[in-house]
């Protein structure tokens, strides 16, 4: 039987610490630090494990696999000063060994196995110019020996075999490369040669082997690289190939450098010097935010979800249905929006069209141009008919960048002259820089950074609010999408308003906000999808109503627009209504909304609110919540059932440690229709969605079984 929720999808980007922060398994498996957390990702299952434990960004990391070829050994290091060594076994991860390395940090490390023998090695380099070599004994890794030789901070180590010896490169910011070579020896041949002997200067340690024999080890410096002109980050040796029979390892070596440049070495034939090799192709890779996620939306169709971030992007993700191949996978396909400051919202006007704010005080429109509209046909596999429906005829061709310019301005027809910037060159959702929404409106009014952003499902107001702690300062402005002017200001809370929600029928405007409180506005118009309607305050909370002692951050409307709920930093949950039956006083005093619901305490801060379209079988609201800590949670609420004390909630899904986020959720938003993103209604009917995203730099889609609700 299918679980009640499953993860569909995770984007997550690794953190910005240098390309030692990923290591790709020889078996396939891709293991990167994001934020806090380490990452195992199967590029063909499309799935990941978290390992949580570091306190700090992680910054580096490598993996191997043990004798049995279904245990992994994971060394992960961080901001925190420490090195971890984790197992994973069928029966689940755990953290085996914290290595303290004090004030210092290490910037990489690398795993291998010492020449002719299966006892772990463990390299890692350091800022203090070393190179620190840990070996397994009795279980635990103990350190062995040092390696000097670098002038600056060691930024890449990796090991490789090659004719039973091990090889070890290591990159620094002395701008060099420098390889080392262990092998076997013998104490009683070290003990023996003597002082007239040229060689080269050999470190020598023992070991223990697994069956208690001593082995003894030489490390020798094997040769110096000089290519870079500027601080080297990583090196990587080419992975091994099986030819003839037998696995071999070439002896050729891959470096990135601050000075922008990559180098494949390789020792030449007939001297043995190393050097330069040439001829690159690309491929697709992981991607994702590399900074916090403050948003998230689904597009009105539910074939797509977009992203804001503070990485100043903003990002959209889609399903990629490849030619002649029945598997969907989700990647990410566009950044219509690069910034110059930290992104904190955004909502959809339209299929194609979103309004974003950042830490600024100007809202900015974008828009698709219509070669986003074709490349993004050809990847989805959805047709061009479907994706025009209802759209504007006169879209421009592409955006494009002015000379000295910082805003991305649309092209049209008539300047096809002007180079556009193309979503994608082939089929394959290769990611490119260029913006490709093009910006149509920017509005200004707010006296401080926006904060938060909604637009109605008319697609006719925008409401804002912006950073405040001054009640004239955190009044909501509603904007006509049309005319792109100010259409009204609703003053009434006295600090930032941290969310902002229309109701399903447009008929009112909920508001909460930091001074603990939530404003509901009513619409005045009769038909309230007209152009230009005027909002008056209907019910707010007060001394007497208040139920939330702490910042209310999140809030959602029911899907019939009769009950709104409310999520606090208090932990509690509260559902209030019947809005659609209230009568508003008429005197000067807004009209008072009861409490529906049970006060809900989920055991932590109430970061991010989300009620479900579609409802539960049984005919219960189904709301989702995000905690401080990370945690997803789904429960049922029915009005009906009222006869114990929370008898009116039921929890039906809590997301495990590998699912949730390992920081606070900032948004939860729903699918507005069943079944899943870029599959068939009627075989995936019995699924929702749900995206989230969180401040640990993660976006996730999952799926839910409302059946099993």
């Amino acid at each position: 039987m299918a679980a009640a929720l499953q993860v569909c999808h995770v984007a997550c980007c690794a953190n910005r610490a240098g390309p030692g922060v990923v290591s790709w398994g020889r078996a396939g498996l891709v293991a990167f630090g994001s934020c806090r957390s380490v990452i195992l990702y199967n590029p063909q299952l499309v799935n990941s494990i978290h390992l949580e434990g570091h306190t700090e960004a992680v910054c580096a990391l490598d993996a191997v696999y043990l004798t049995n070829e279904s245990d992994l050994l994971v060394a992960s290091a961080a901001s925190d000063s420490t090195v971890r060594i984790w197992s994973k076994q069928r029966k689940g991860v755990k953290c085996l060994q914290t290595l303290l390395f004090g004030n210092g940090f290490v910037m990489d490390v690398s795993l291998a196995f010492l020449p002719g023998s299966d006892v772990p090695i463990l390299a890692c380099g350091a800022d203090d110019c070393k190179i620190h070599l840990y070996v397994q004994q009795a279980g635990e890794f103990q350190k062995t020996l040092l390696l000097h030789g670098h002038e600056d901070w060691i930024r890449g180590v990796e090991w490789a075999v090659c004719d039973g010896d091990l090889f070890l490169a290591s990159c620094a910011q002395d701008c060099l490369i420098r390889i080392w070579k262990m092998h076997t020896t013998s104490s009683a041949l070290v003990e023996g040669q003597g002082d007239n002997t040229i060689r080269l200067k050999e470190n020598v340690f023992s070991v223990k082997n697994y069956s208690g024999s001593d082995s003894s080890f030489a490390v020798t410096l094997d040769s110096v690289l000089a290519g870079h002109e500027n601080w080297v980050y990583a090196v990587h040796w080419q992975p091994s190939v099986f030819t003839d029979g037998r696995v071999g390892q070439p002896m050729r070596l891959l470096s990135a450098s601050m000075d922008k440049t990559v180098i494949l070495w390789a020792p030449d034939d007939e001297s043995g010097v190393w050097l330069e090799q040439r001829e690159w192709v690309p491929e697709v890779v992981i991607s994702g935010h590399f900074s916090g996620v403050q948003d998230v939306k689904w597009d009105p169709a539910g074939e797509f979800i977009i992203t804001v971030g503070s990485d100043q992007t903003t990002r959209i993700f889609a399903p990629w249905k490849r030619e002649n191949e029945t598997e969907m996978s989700w990647h990410e396909m566009a950044r219509p929006q690069i910034h110059g400051y930290d992104m904190q919202c955004l909502a959809m006007i339209g299929r194609f069209q979103f309004v974003s704010g950042a830490d600024e005080k100007v809202l900015r429109v974008f828009t698709a141009p219509r070669n986003f509209m074709d490349n993004f046909s050809s990847i989805s596999g959805i047709s061009l008919e479907k994706l025009y429906s209802g759209q504007m005829i006169d879209l421009p061709e592409g955006a494009t960048v002015p000379a000295l310019g910082l805003s991305n301005k649309a092209v049209f027809q008539a300047h096809l002259q002007v180079p556009c910037a193309d979503l994608y060159t082939t089929r394959d959702p290769s990611i490119r820089t260029q913006p490709v929404g093009c910006i149509v409106a920017s509005q200004y009014g707010h006296g401080y950074e926006i904060f938060c952003v909604a637009c109605n499902n008319a697609k006719t107001v925008i409401a804002s609010a912006c950073k405040a702690s001054k009640k004239e300062h955190a009044a909501i402005i509603l904007w006509s999408t049309t005319t792109w002017k100010q259409l009204q200001t609703l003053p009434f809370h006295n600090l930032t308003v941290t969310q902002i929600v229309f109701s399903p029928n447009d008929r009112f405007l909920l508001a909460v906000s930091r001074d603990r409180k939530w404003s509901l506005w009513k619409c005045k118009n009769s038909n309230p999808k007209e152009r230009a309607p005027a909002f008056s305050l209907f019910a707010c909370a007060d001394q007497n109503t208040a139920v939330h002692s702490r910042i209310i951050w999140s809030c959602d409307w029911t899907p019939d627009s009769k009950y709104f709920i409310t999520g606090s930093r208090d932990k509690k949950i509260a559902v209030w209504g019947d809005c659609c039956s209230a009568v508003e006083d008429q005197g000067n005093d807004p009209g008072v909304i009861q409490l529906r619901s049970s006060i809900l305490d989920v055991g932590d801060s109430v970061t991010a609110l989300g009620a479900s379209h579609i409802l539960a079988p049984d005919g219960s609201y189904t709301i989702a919540v995000g905690t401080e800590y990370g945690k997803i949670l789904v429960y049922k609420w029915n009005i009906d059932d009222r006869s114990l004390p929370l008898s009116d909630w039921t929890k039906c899904v809590e997301t495990d440690n590998s699912q949730s986020h390992t920081l606070s959720v900032k948004r939860l938003c729903w699918r507005k229709c069943v079944g899943k993103a870029g599959e068939d209604t009627e075989k995936s009917s019995r699924w929702l969605q749900l995206a989230s995203c969180g401040a640990d730099h993660a976006v996730k889609i999952f799926n839910v079984n409302r059946c099993r609700l």
